[in-house]
């Protein structure tokens, strides 16, 4: 890590990962819009674009004038859908192995016989 002079001549040192993987002024202004909407919410606030931009004011940050706004009209009313429903995106992989494929006409009698292929087995089982 090294050092850089500030605008008022004072000197900062850097940290490792500044030095080595520097934020782009966008994901910047994404990430301190992110921190701030769900500080907002953990304190049970309004989350709206002027609470979002004044909590970034206040830790001494500035973003771009479109990012809170954009993020409270996203936001608005669904954002505990979003924090507690993480998973809930995207289809599943495996599922459905008794539909037959196409152009296969005797998917039936197959399903018909792995089922009773299956009560066999836990007969014996039990």
């Amino acid at each position: 890590a090294g050092t850089r002079t500030l605008a008022d001549g004072r000197c900062s040192r850097r940290s490792r990962r500044e030095a080595t993987m520097p934020m782009s002024k966008e994901e910047h202004d994404e990430a301190c819009t992110v921190y701030a909407a769900l500080a907002l919410y953990d304190g049970a606030a309004d989350i709206t674009a002027d609470s979002i931009k004044a909590l970034i004011n206040a830790t001494g940050n500035e973003v771009e004038g479109y990012w809170p706004v954009l993020f409270a009209r996203y936001l608005d009313g669904k954002i505990e859908d979003l924090i507690f429903n993480v998973s809930a995106g995207g289809g599943g992989g495996g599922g459905g192995g008794d539909a037959p494929a196409a152009g296969d006409g005797g998917g039936g009698e197959a399903a018909a016989e792995e089922k009773k292929e299956e009560e066999e087995e836990e007969e014996i089982d039990m």
